[in-house]
């Protein structure tokens, strides 16, 4: 099999299960970088990071590092998107917010909070999800669509899988 000067390599196959967020780091790290955040841990984690109210009502939007001649850290400005109503209350509690960020990561990483301009638009993580268990129908009907599977692991994550999606589809009215 010769290949020509025009084709290009194939990619290597990694033959390996990869999360959302593994596939997708790469993606978003320079945009990340570009609004002063080395990783992503402030943001994925603001909700266990930040105390309440400020878990759901904020939303970290960018780092601001000083430029310092000595080259020291000195800890950066975390500007924040707040709900409405709570900008007021979130600058009021600033001391409180960059504590449990310093205290979150054990060192200063942020010396002040100031409010962003861009408007907060709350994710999905802010839902509340009803934990109801699946109907006797919809357990048996899994049970007999993987009951052919040998692998353990395989089974059981198609098991929980398809309950899932049973449930959802049963919230959905059919």
């Amino acid at each position: 099999m010769s290949m020509s000067k025009d084709e290009p390599p194939e990619p290597k196959r990694r033959n390996k299960t990869l999360s959302v967020a593994d596939a997708l780091s790469g993606a978003l790290d320079p945009v990340m970088r570009q609004r002063g955040f080395a990783s992503r841990d402030i943001v994925t984690h603001w909700r266990a990071i930040a105390p309440p109210p400020f878990d759901t009502a904020t939303l970290p939007d960018r780092l601001a590092w000083p430029r310092s001649a000595a080259g020291r850290a000195e800890g950066a400005v975390l500007h924040l998107r707040c709900a409405p109503g709570q900008a007021l209350f979130a600058q009021h509690e600033a001391p409180a917010l960059v504590a449990a960020v310093n205290r979150y990561f054990g060192y200063v990483l942020v010396r002040d909070v100031r409010l962003s301009a861009e408007p907060f638009t709350p994710g999905s993580a802010g839902r509340r999800h009803k934990d109801g268990q699946p109907s006797q129908s919809a357990i048996a009907k899994v049970g007999a669509a993987i009951r052919g599977i040998e692998d353990d692991d395989l089974r059981e994550a198609l098991r929980t899988l398809g309950l899932a999606l049973s449930s959802r589809s049963e919230h959905k009215g059919g």
